[in-house]
């Protein structure tokens, strides 16, 4: 299995313990192999040039799949025809925080301290739609802050709770004991999931905004040419793990992520459909190819 997250990340650890669970009825363990970096494509490239055996399967991400080829003047992987859909597996829940030295509650609020503090705040985020959205506040709402870096969970998680970058836009999972522990504020979920960890937190819908929310789903793919035997297969395999009310508990809901597993037609309509989007959004942001 390749990975486009390192060892200890999101998709490592939910590919173990899914193996695990799969591991007795394939007769096989699952081999985890990390590549991260190259905003995925790194991955993407090593499970697209595998041999379509069934040997390899890859757990990749919204971005790579949907944006990459908008943000990239040359990709290494074809998102169209390189891989195969197998299933879609979970969807991340995005939160807008603030650190709670802020003192602000509402989005609104925190536009009004950006203008107070004009040019000093700053916030940070790994997707895209989500500068679009942050671009949008200062231009409708005249909004005053600058983005900064996004690395990775970790940092920035830590980034946002020294104050150094006090707002983020980030998975739940990243920060919800620091909600809970009211060291960080949760503002809106920014991709329209609603949870019951934050059952009073508006989703960016609630809150007004007619954009694009974040598409920040992962899920498994093969190289193109794999066998439907041995896509059915694995669909149903994981279907059957993840439908298990106990593994979906434990390694899904717990963890602010949501289910979303489905077909391999299913899921390759919803591709599709994400990456019309996707083509919108980024014309809208006026990023430029790197």
């Amino acid at each position: 299995v390749f990975t486009t997250s390192s060892a200890g990340g999101l998709s490592d650890i939910f590919m173990r313990v899914l193996g695990e669970e799969m591991r007795p009825r394939l007769g096989q363990p699952l081999i985890i192999e990390n590549r991260p970096g190259g905003a995925g494509n790194i991955a993407a490239r090593a499970c697209q040039d595998a041999p379509p055996d069934g040997y390899t399967i890859c757990i990749i991400n919204a971005d790579t799949m949907v944006y990459n080829q908008f943000l990239f003047k040359k990709l290494s992987f074809d998102p169209e025809t390189g891989l195969t859909p197998i299933i879609n597996l979970f969807h991340l829940i995005q939160v807008l925080v603030v650190n709670a030295d802020l003192k602000v509650k509402t989005v609104d609020e925190l536009v009004a301290v950006s203008k107070q503090k004009a040019g000093k705040l700053s916030y940070l985020t790994a997707a895209i739609p989500m500068v679009v959205y942050m671009d949008s506040l200062k231009r409708d709402k005249g909004a005053d802050w600058v983005r900064v870096p996004f690395k990775g969970g970790g940092e920035a998680t830590n980034a946002i709770l020294g104050g150094s970058t006090p707002i983020g836009l980030i998975g739940l999972g990243n920060v919800i004991t620091q909600i809970q522990a009211g060291k960080m504020t949760a503002l809106a979920l920014v991709n329209n999931i609603r949870t019951p960890q934050l059952p009073d937190v508006p989703t960016l819908t609630d809150t007004g905004y007619k954009g694009a929310p974040s598409q920040t789903w992962y899920g498994l793919f093969v190289p193109a040419g794999t066998p439907k035997a041995i896509i059915d297969k694995l669909n149903a395999e994981v279907t059957r793990v993840v439908g298990n009310p106990e593994f979906r508990d434990k390694y899904i809901i717990s963890r602010g992520l949501v289910p979303a597993i489905n077909s391999p037609e299913e899921f390759a309509k919803e591709i599709k459909e994400d990456r019309a989007a996707a083509k919108e959004v980024v014309k809208e942001s006026g990023l430029e190819p790197q």
